[in-house]
């Protein structure tokens, strides 16, 4: 993943949701956090449309923190945990990781904060803002979800109609001409026009942040309609070719191009297929990092909400329900797309690390229980943390293989590691982990930083 231009940042939604504050062994007027307050209520979709909801009242900043640490002391500290203190002290300070540095690691299970530096300030998460996407995506859509695509036929023209499913692949395409082809014979029809549907989502833009050299490599120009994933300027155009293409494989001739238009609501139901659900497609997207599909669940995202399918939409969703559902504290959170392409985006380490901490809760378990299902493990092939990508293969970070499962974040300028991992005795500990501006190489930086996550887990002693 590549960085592209920097934008100026707008006014972001200010958090309205209620905190009870963590216990810090030490307490530090440097660093405070708030904790989840989880409401037992699910969210509904309806709630989520309301515009008071959103009220923006203020603008966040990104604000510089003085290098100041909270960590554990006085009685009754147990000495892994002082050893970890001690360890991260030392070790956040590693030249690779740079000046521009931030951390936290809490312990889910007593609520205490173990350790944190510069741990509420502003910083560029990268790909670690999949955390929050997936995060709103569940709790509004819920995990069972499944994004249909349909096709419609009226006055001589079957369309195809998108529905934000990521995951359409030609094999389904295939399917439903099949179903198609059989239903014009049906009619006796041997000919017919062709047309997709994408007006689910606004028309594509680019986010606060990002700029056109993203397209379409870094991401395709986020509509409702694509097959197999293909990263082209109109991934919808390009899914009506293929169906029309197997339509005309089938016997059924295709008369001229295949054009944008929108179903009518008197076209007839001709075929429809529906996706895996939301938990797998949501595992997916976190273990391989995929950008489309992040951005293609905030668009959906705002529309089961009842808010525009644009990034504003999506993010303003995203903001409420972190804070209003679930208590997670949005100071100095900045957001503006769904993927963490954003070279405007800004998260504090807290925050991720308290989306994080709702995993270990069983009261969120079926909601956001994917979430944790999708976190790349240590050492796992086919994913970030993967042995393809160098990662938890140094002397001191081997020895967390398959003991940490973590979200990673890189672009060029900031790299950031977010995950949980169990100590000896069972106990959670969150972490977060990012940085900003080293100049080390990319692969240095990450050395670096899963030699943290190992002394989060305890084996690099």
């Amino acid at each position: 993943m590549s960085d592209m231009a920097d934008e100026t940042p707008t006014s972001t939604f200010a958090p309205g949701g209620r905190h009870r504050h963590r216990r810090t062994r030490q307490p530090s007027t440097a660093v405070r956090r708030a904790v989840v307050l989880a409401m037992a209520v699910p969210v509904a979709s309806a709630a989520l449309a309301g515009t008071s909801a959103f009220a923006a009242d203020k603008d966040t900043t990104a604000t510089a923190a003085e290098g100041a640490t909270t960590a554990v002391q006085g009685d009754g500290v147990g000495t892994d945990d002082a050893r970890l203190v001690a360890n991260l002290d030392a070790r956040v300070l590693d030249q690779r990781l740079g000046a521009d540095v931030s951390g936290v690691v809490l312990d889910a299970d007593s609520e205490d904060e173990i350790w944190a530096r510069n741990a509420t300030t502003a910083m560029m998460p990268a790909s670690n803002a999949k955390l929050a996407t997936a995060t709103a995506a569940l709790t509004v859509l819920g995990p069972d979800h499944r994004f249909t695509t349909k096709v419609v036929y009226g006055h001589g023209t079957l369309t195809l109609v998108g529905g934000g499913d990521r995951t359409l692949t030609s094999d389904d395409l295939a399917e439903l001409a099949k179903t198609a082809v059989a239903g014009l014979e049906a009619a006796g029809l041997s000919s017919v026009k062709v047309a997709v549907d994408d007006s689910l989502f606004a028309e594509p833009s680019l986010a606060d942040g990002w700029n056109e050299g993203y397209y379409p490599t870094e991401v395709a120009p986020v509509r409702s309609l694509v097959v197999d994933g293909r990263s082209v300027e109109d991934t919808s155009l390009d899914a009506g070719k293929v169906f029309a293409e197997q339509l005309a494989t089938a016997g059924v001739a295709v008369d001229g191009d295949v054009i944008r238009a929108t179903a009518h609501r008197r076209d007839v139901p001709v075929a429809r297929h529906k996706s895996a659900p939301l938990s797998d497609v949501v595992r997916t997207m976190l273990k391989t990092s995929d950008n489309n599909i992040a951005e293609t669940l905030l668009r959906v995202t705002a529309v089961e909400a009842g808010r525009p399918a644009t990034f504003e939409g999506g993010t303003e969703v995203v903001r409420h329900v972190l804070s209003d559902r679930y208590g997670v504290s949005l100071e100095n959170f900045e957001m503006y797309d769904g993927s963490g392409l954003s070279r405007a985006d800004r998260i504090p380490a807290v925050t991720l690390a308290q989306i994080l901490e709702l995993l270990t809760e069983p009261r969120h378990a079926h909601t956001l229980g994917s979430v944790l299902e999708g976190l790349p493990v240590a050492g796992e092939a086919g994913a970030t943390l993967g042995p393809e990508w160098g990662r938890f293969d140094d002397p001191n970070s081997e020895c967390a293989v398959g003991k940490v499962r973590a979200k990673t974040g890189t672009l060029t300028g900031a790299v950031a590691l977010s995950g949980l991992t169990r100590t000896e005795d069972g106990e959670w500990r969150v972490f977060s982990f990012i940085e900003n501006g080293s100049t080390a190489a990319p692969n240095d930086i990450k050395n670096a930083m899963d030699g943290l996550a190992a002394t989060v887990n305890g084996c690099w002693a």
